[in-house]
């Protein structure tokens, strides 16, 4: 929360519409995708660890956080082929990717439709199997309820931050322990609610079947999942390994459905070793166990 991240943030043309992007540090270009309802600073606790060693880059999807909405209708599709316009506006030629939620679903479709794009692939409780079992009309009920919540929350962001019993509220269905979040982190997390992108992007999310061609994968895959995720079951993550060639699975105990938030020091020093692990050392790389222990600084606590 010291970093003026003014000084990294910087507007970029996409098909003629304005993406908000942060961008931080130099080396090996590491791309970070939030998921439905995120924004750039879901990644706050990453960023400034990874751009040590790494050009880091951490765009506001189309429909969410500052970025405008896109030309079209918003989809999976569409939202990969934004990743690939924006790499090549940034003159990357390919990136670890790491994608979050929604972010992972996007995530997966980049590597797919453009295996020369992405070297290395994390997904952190990643969307796209779970979701082509869920029915259409109840998802989107409850996804206007949402909406409306998440509309009323964004009016009143400050409040919901400063006090642990409605942070506890509104947040308690992503994060394991929403009270331990300190409360300027609370209030940086729930900046992506109420947009434009909510429900045309859930939309997308439960009609974009992607579980068939995730075989097609073919860079090295890790994906990390909390053990009480409320969102995606974690069944899905032993799924995404079992369909997915060259993949392994971690999943963190007490933990939530982002981890990259709720256990930083744990999730920053796997996706480390994961970013360091040389050519086909799968069987020696990260993710080995099923489940591993969390570390005592993983959550960042208030102390108030």
């Amino acid at each position: 929360m010291d970093i003026d991240w003014q000084v990294h943030r910087r507007f970029v043309t996409i098909d003629g519409r304005r993406a908000n992007v942060v961008e931080m540090g130099a080396g090996p270009p590491l791309l970070l995708v939030h998921g439905l309802s995120g924004c750039w600073q879901n990644w706050l606790e990453n960023i400034p660890w990874f751009a040590r060693t790494h050009r880091v880059i951490v765009p506001d999807l189309p429909g969410f956080g500052a970025s405008e909405l896109p030309r079209e209708e918003i989809s999976i599709d569409g939202y990969a082929r934004f990743l690939e316009q924006l790499c090549d506006a940034l003159s990357i030629d390919a990136a670890a990717v790491v994608g979050n939620s929604m972010g992972g679903h996007v995530a997966s479709e980049l590597a797919i439709r453009s295996p020369q794009r992405v070297e290395r692939l994390m997904l952190v409780s990643a969307a796209g199997i779970s979701a082509e079992q869920a029915q259409r009309d109840i998802v989107m009920t409850v996804g206007r309820v949402l909406a409306a919540i998440g509309t009323r929350t964004a009016a009143r962001v400050d409040g919901f931050a400063r006090r642990p019993g409605l942070r506890q509220v509104a947040l308690s269905f992503v994060v394991r322990h929403p009270q331990q979040l300190s409360a300027a982190l609370a209030h940086e997390l729930m900046q992506g609610a109420g947009k434009p992108g909510f429900l045309p992007a859930l939309e997308a999310v439960i009609t974009h079947r992607i579980s068939e061609r995730l075989p097609e994968i073919a860079c090295p895959t890790f994906v990390v999942w909390g053990k009480d995720d409320h969102v995606i079951p974690v069944r899905d993550a032993k799924r995404f390994q079992t369909l997915i060639p060259d993949c392994r699975t971690v999943v963190l105990p007490d933990t939530g459905h982002v981890a990259m938030l709720e256990r930083p020091g744990r999730f920053n020093a796997l996706l480390e070793e994961f970013l360091a692990e040389r050519p086909g050392a799968a069987e020696a790389g990260p993710g080995g166990a099923d489940e591993a222990a969390a570390t005592d600084d993983a959550i960042s606590a208030d102390a108030a």
